[in-house]
């Protein structure tokens, strides 16, 4: 079985989608720390006058996992986003058919960050057509561990995972040894942004996926597999794995 793990995101880029679809199974890691004003709580569209920030406002404390982290409806942030993308996106060929979805989304007053980033992520998986099955982090009985790759280690080895599929960051910090150790092979993924239709102007890349969806529908999973830049690269002390 091939796993990834990834901190649940708000309306994800295409790279994260294309991380998803490459395995058996996604775990998301809302287990681990929340960092605020990174990618768990914003993510970018494309608007008339250029690629606009949707950031879901939070009531943070440091440190708190992202499980725990609760979103400020204090401010009128649903209402925004719903007008921002219905701006931007209710000339593109696809948008009709999600508008209810995002109308009953932003209707619902959500009480928890993750909340809202898993129901919107199992609606976009679904409707792209991966078959990819998710899970959270803070459903797996998982024993304490020091380090960063230790807690990935034993998430696979909960999941009964011999593939690891790492970000390409990953090269940086995941200490492949103790994959090895583990029986696990890791490889990282190779991605580049395919270029596909949009709206005003120049091609924008690295954009929420929503921007993919209302401009290509249901072509969309084929124009993000266009983006593997490749196979995927396997760890360099697994390579002759």
């Amino acid at each position: 079985m091939k796993v990834a793990i990834h901190q649940p995101q708000y309306l994800p880029w295409l790279g994260y989608f294309d991380k998803l679809d490459r395995v058996d199974c996604f775990v998301l890691l809302d287990s681990t720390q929340f960092k605020k004003n990174e990618w768990q709580n914003r993510n970018r569209i494309k608007t008339a006058t250029g690629w606009q920030w949707l950031t879901v406002p939070v009531l943070h404390r440091f440190p708190q996992r992202i499980a725990e982290v609760r979103i400020d409806n204090g401010t009128p942030w649903a209402r925004k986003h719903l007008g921002a993308l219905t701006a931007s996106y209710a000339g593109a060929p696809f948008f009709e058919p999600h508008r209810r979805f995002f109308e009953d989304v932003y209707a619902r007053e959500w009480a928890r960050l993750a909340e809202l980033s898993v129901a919107t992520l199992e609606y976009l998986v679904a409707t792209l057509g991966v078959q990819t099955k998710l899970v959270l982090a803070s459903t797996l009985a998982l024993p304490e561990r020091e380090t960063a790759t230790d807690r990935l280690v034993a998430i696979c080895e909960a999941l009964a995972a011999d593939t690891y599929l790492s970000g390409a960051g990953g090269r940086e910090y995941l200490e492949l040894e103790r994959f090895d150790a583990a029986g696990i092979r890791v490889l990282f993924q190779a991605f580049a942004c395919p270029v596909y239709p949009q709206r005003f102007g120049p091609f924008e890349p690295n954009l929420s996926i929503v921007d993919l969806l209302f401009n290509c529908g249901t072509r969309s999973l084929e124009v993000l597999r266009q983006g593997r830049a490749g196979s995927e690269h396997p760890g360099d002390r697994l390579a002759s794995g």
